[in-house]
């Protein structure tokens, strides 16, 4: 079936797209309000695995923003927009790295309540956009990179909350730190993984077998 945008389409791929962009509108506004609340837990206990949390869904709603403007658009569109999302992934992990080596130069506990109680209250809310998602997961590439985001997220939102439940435990930051690397790890592959698919969406749009 042609991907194409603004006409020719059959009345169960406009319903298709008009679900996408509603689910795509909801999760961002999700993503919007979880990212307000976690930079003010992440500022207020001085947790590094929190910003980095912060960065990501803050990353996620740009995500779907771009992921609602081209619901309906051509695959290569598409494979660019995913491409840049990959890029966008990377960017967060810089952000990471950079935050742990501030961290690392500045030693210190973060208060494990504000994070215990951010990490669970983000944790059920990117529960709820991935419940959303998982059904236009097998998608076209513009979905499939949405709901790869939207699964890191689960990820991460454990990892934090197990990293306060380490603070807690051992009363030092490094279990903060510690899960603020594996995020930086994970983010550094879910990138790796966005991309790969992008280009390889590319080079076919250029051999002629999308458009």
């Amino acid at each position: 079936m042609a991907d194409c945008c603004g006409c020719g389409r059959s009345p169960d791929v406009a319903l298709l797209q008009a679900k996408q962009r509603r689910v795509l509108i909801l999760v961002m506004l999700v993503n919007l309000g979880s990212c307000a609340m976690m930079l003010a837990a992440s500022l207020y206990s001085g947790s590094s695995s929190l910003l980095s949390g912060t960065l990501d869904n803050l990353g996620d709603a740009l995500t779907y923003l771009l992921s609602l403007l081209v619901v309906g658009a051509s695959l290569r569109a598409k494979a660019r927009v995913a491409l840049f999302k990959g890029l966008l992934i990377l960017g967060a992990a810089v952000a990471v790295a950079a935050q742990i080596g501030w961290r690392l130069r500045h030693p210190g506990t973060p208060l494990f309540e504000a994070m215990g109680a951010a990490a669970l209250a983000n944790l059920a809310l990117n529960g709820l956009c991935l419940w959303l998602l998982t059904p236009y997961r097998h998608g076209d590439i513009n979905m499939a990179s949405v709901w790869e985001c939207s699964r890191n997220d689960i990820a991460e939102g454990v990892a934090v909350a197990l990293a306060a439940a380490g603070v807690w435990a051992f009363g030092a930051g490094w279990p903060d730190l510690l899960v603020a690397v594996a995020l930086l790890l994970l983010f550094l592959r879910s990138a790796w993984r966005v991309l790969a698919s992008a280009r390889a969406q590319l080079r076919a749009s250029e051999r002629g077998e999308i458009v």
